[in-house]
């Protein structure tokens, strides 16, 4: 069923004292409990402890304390790790109680926001269509007919329906973004290491990171400086290289995918609303180049066609009996595959991605950015349920190739399908751009402008 973007009055960036936060969170338990259909919380935090913790932050901003996330609820994906909230990783069978919370959540609570809630995923994160996990499939917020993206599935679809302000997922080879193009959100992929993952049931821990989902780039931005940071206790974590934001205007140079090499499995109008993205960003200053994009593919491909899903094997292996009945029988299969590499296999897939990486770092020497569609095109839930694993890997055409070849990332909004399913496009940049990737995000998403932090209400499916 097709939904409209409708808008509540939005949370506008609180005042210390006044009663909004108190409002925010009302406001969003009144939406959780009204949406169960949505399937996108595994767990949800007593209202009246959220309510508690918001009213000893107001007392504290009222004493100068800063506290630049007051009272602004949040979820987290549910391989997340968050402090008196079960972690299960969509495996109940899993399920256990952290005792210390992610570090990327300890500094967003720290800075006062609110967390009211693990999210659904994935199983163990295996997917990109928020259709593989044993607490319900998520649909996009904008057609409930199709699929949300996943494996960040709930967070985004927390975030489109307006029940928080903004989700943490994690993104290993599109989880960040696929949700956020099928919800009309924003989606921030930091370059792999500066935001910490100690806290994350791993994945590919080589290639895994934390993901932001938010209603505009200024939004992503501000979180982004409050959780990323070097962290000593995080054996992927890496320093930073500095990386300056982009000046407000002046010409840039984008790279474009050419239009005989656009691949949307058969969707064409997603092809032309990708081309519209192209001739909107040349319109604000931006210089299109069309670039070769065989080897970004061919490091995609290498996801899970290569032996990248040993290691997720391994990683999974190590926490849970995949062989045992508790595994969904999709999760099963992916990680089942992974038995036909061999250690050589592995060392010549690392050996040629090294040349690809080479082969991007020429291609990136004279762009700004690249412009990508976030997915080839969406499918809906039926079709995702009879073809689970070909599908799911179409998805991630235009995403699995990032954190293998070290890129960072913005997914933004760009326009609709007629039957009203959004289609969003991504810009890719090498690591430690992050800043002046953001910087021209805000530039060119559609929503430019919009007051920060904002509890948004979309038309409810009823």
């Amino acid at each position: 069923m097709n939904q409209s973007n409708a808008r509540a009055e939005p949370l506008r960036e609180t005042v210390a004292g006044s009663p909004e936060p108190l409002q925010a969170i009302e406001t969003a338990y009144r939406r959780i409990e009204g949406e169960p259909h949505r399937n996108c919380w595994i767990h949800v935090r007593p209202r009246e402890e959220a309510r508690e913790e918001c009213i000893k932050l107001m007392a504290r901003a009222r004493a100068g304390e800063n506290l630049p996330l007051l009272g602004i609820p949040f979820g987290v994906k549910d391989n997340i790790d968050v402090e008196g909230m079960p972690t299960t990783a969509a495996y109940p069978a899993f399920s256990y109680m952290p005792q210390r919370s992610a570090k990327s959540v300890e500094r967003l609570i720290a800075a006062g926001a609110i967390c009211l809630g693990k999210t659904n995923l994935d199983q163990f994160a295996t997917g990109l269509s928020g259709a593989r996990s044993p607490y319900g499939s998520c649909a996009s917020v904008a057609n409930a007919l199709y699929v949300s993206g996943g494996s960040s599935s709930g967070s985004a679809v927390a975030v489109a329906a307006g029940h928080v302000v903004f989700a943490l997922g994690t993104d290993t080879g599109g989880s960040g973004r696929i949700p956020a193009g099928f919800n009309e959100l924003v989606g921030i992929k930091p370059t792999v290491g500066l935001v910490s993952s100690r806290g994350l049931v791993p994945n590919c821990p080589t290639i895994d990171c934390v993901s932001i989902f938010c209603n505009t780039v200024h939004d992503g931005e501000a979180i982004l400086g409050v959780i990323e940071g070097f962290d000593p206790e995080d054996p992927y974590s890496r320093p930073a290289t500095v990386s300056a934001a982009a000046g407000p205007g002046g010409t840039f140079r984008f790279g474009r995918i050419a239009p005989a090499d656009i691949e949307c499995f058969g969707m064409n109008d997603c092809a032309e609303l990708y081309e519209s993205a192209c001739s909107r960003f040349s319109r604000l200053g931006g210089h299109a180049v069309e670039i070769d994009f065989a080897p970004f593919r061919q490091a995609g491909e290498m996801m899970f066609t290569g032996p990248w899903v040993a290691e997720r094997r391994s990683v999974i292996a190590a926490l849970t009996d995949i062989d045992s009945g508790g595994l969904l029988d999709v999760t099963r299969t992916v990680l089942r595959s992974a038995s036909s590499y061999s250690a050589m296999d592995a060392f010549a897939a690392i050996h040629r991605l090294y040349r690809l990486r080479r082969a991007v770092q020429n291609i990136f020497a004279d762009l700004d950015a690249l412009v990508v569609p976030t997915a080839p095109r969406p499918f809906t839930l039926d079709d995702m349920h009879g073809d689970p694993v070909t599908l799911n890997n179409r998805l991630g055409y235009y995403s699995y190739f990032a954190n293998l070849l070290d890129l960072c990332a913005v997914a933004i909004p760009n326009a609709r399908l007629p039957d009203g399913m959004p289609m969003g496009v991504t810009l890719l940049a090498p690591a430690w751009r992050d800043r002046e990737l953001i910087g021209l995000a805000r530039r060119l998403e559609l929503d430019g402008g919009g007051a920060a932090f904002e509890l948004r209400s979309r038309a409810r499916d009823r």
